[in-house]
């Protein structure tokens, strides 16, 4: 069984969001996800974004999951420094890396790749209609998964430049580099721009935690609209049989079928993992 470490992207200020939005701490929530794609193997989290934050060596891990972050590679700072050097790092120690998110800007970011702000603003709810490349569908981190799907996203950031070295996997309207694989300085490091991670749980507290902002960019009209779909998002979470919601909201079986919707992250174990 492999030993995972689950490095947390958030900071003090970020958890303290997610908190109070009802949502899931991140790196628990992958933790969640982990132990059961892959049940008895080990998996640690760690908070480097922290003020305090706990020491890390990634050759003591067979594997290195990132979670999503609040922090933005478009305002670099010291905390966002630490994770490119630890990025770094596991990539010398060839440890394989996965992540969502977050992870896949950090992926570029730290092989020489560029990320900015996206000028159409935050992706949120469900990207849709995200489409594999070619390298995509030969790519072993794609297969069973369908060639177009919809995925859980909350973003601000994009890739804009893949360094050398990468793969593009997926892109949609939205997000040009919806997914990467990278190899560099002797490791590896399949990313995805969504969260596999995520359920309409987790879509309801970040889209209360941040409704004002989703308001002000046109996503949401109002707060009432925005208190509905964080209602319908819950009640979806709750009962997956509301046929009416789902409709609604266009959610399909690869945001709905959990095997689909974390296909990716059950190949990233299969393929590095497998005795």
């Amino acid at each position: 069984m492999p030993r995972i470490l689950v490095i947390d992207g958030y900071d003090d200020p970020g958890i303290a969001f997610l908190a109070n939005a009802g949502a899931s701490p991140a790196g628990e929530l992958y933790a969640r996800l982990l132990t059961r794609l892959r049940p008895g193997c080990e998996v640690d989290i760690a908070q480097i974004s922290r003020r305090e934050p706990v020491a890390v060596t990634p050759g003591d891990y067979d594997g290195l999951c990132w979670t999503g972050s609040n922090m933005f590679f478009s305002a670099s700072n010291a905390i966002v420094q630490r994770h490119i050097d630890l990025c770094a790092e596991a990539f010398a120690a060839g440890v394989p890396q996965f992540g969502s998110c977050w992870a896949a800007q950090l992926a570029a970011v730290t092989a020489g790749g560029e990320v900015d702000a996206n000028p159409k603003g935050r992706e949120f709810g469900l990207a849709r209609k995200i489409t594999l490349s070619e390298a995509g569908r030969a790519h072993p981190m794609y297969r069973g998964k369908p060639d177009v799907f919809d995925g859980f996203t909350s973003h601000g950031d994009i890739i804009t430049r893949l360094p050398d070295g990468a793969q593009w996997l997926a892109g949609n309207a939205f997000t040009p580099v919806q997914a990467l694989a990278l190899s560099y300085s002797g490791g590896d490091f399949w990313a995805v721009q969504y969260h596999p991670e995520f359920d309409f749980h987790e879509i309801a507290g970040l889209a209360h935690g941040r409704r004002d902002a989703l308001i002000a960019q046109g996503i949401f009209h109002d707060h009432d609209q925005a208190g509905q779909f964080v209602d319908e998002m819950r009640a979806l979470d709750t009962d997956p049989s509301r046929t009416d919601l789902a409709w609604k909201y266009g959610a399909d079986d690869d945001v709905m079928d959990p095997c689909i919707k974390t296909r990716e992250v059950q190949n990233w174990l299969d393929y590095f993992f497998n005795d």
